[in-house]
């Protein structure tokens, strides 16, 4: 099985909504509640429900960050349920953010093949990145049945949650360094007009 060494996670979410996983590939049948309640060695993904985390986030004065300090194991927040449909993918234009679009495919692999992928890239890259972002859409291509690439100046990460909500995509890709701002953006929404119950949120750095 694929592991990632890494020091115990430090998580702001309490232990006992978090769901802790070691498994080389996410398959169809995959259950976000199995897994085990309590930090294992090497987990290779942490599934939180993002309604119990949100009401968790309620109980605040104001929203705090999801991890103290991120660490290298990818934290999905689902709703409903996990679903692969329709995915969309925030790349930056860092090397980072590539490392984690390619993570997320080699783990989810198995559930693509029928999907469809959006990457939202920066408007202005700079040339010394352009064949990365290049390689990065064409892995994608390889891996979904419909890939759309787009070119946005967005800024900030509501920015790509409101998208993601607006085009009722399935799954969001992003990174743990947007997750102070991700909190603060799924606390002010939760339950309102904008709120998507299908969407869910992988994160990773």
């Amino acid at each position: 099985m694929a592991t990632i060494t890494e020091t115990p996670p430090q998580f702001e979410i309490p232990e006992n909504i978090l769901n802790f996983h070691d498994l080389a590939y996410v398959l169809e049948d995959f259950d976000p509640k199995s897994g085990v309640q309590h930090v294992i060695e090497n987990p290779t993904l942490i599934t939180a429900n993002l309604p119990q985390v949100l009401e968790w986030l309620h109980n605040m004065d104001k929203p705090r960050e999801l991890e103290k300090t991120p660490c290298g194991i990818p934290l999905l927040l689902f709703d409903q349920e996990i679903n692969t449909e329709k995915v969309l993918f925030h790349y930056d234009g860092s090397e980072g953010s590539a490392q984690i679009i390619k993570g997320f495919i080699n783990l989810f692999g198995a559930r693509l093949k029928n999907s469809q992928a959006t990457i939202i890239s920066p408007g202005f890259i700079p040339k010394s990145k352009l064949s990365e972002e290049k390689e990065l859409v064409s892995l994608i291509n390889q891996h979904f049945e419909d890939t759309f690439f787009i070119k946005f100046n967005f800024r900030k990460i509501a920015d790509f949650w409101s998208y993601a909500t607006q085009t009722k995509c399935n799954l969001m890709v992003t990174s743990k360094k947007y997750q102070a701002e991700l909190a603060k953006v799924l606390y002010h929404f939760y339950k309102g007009e904008r709120w998507y119950d299908k969407l869910s949120i992988y994160l990773s750095k």
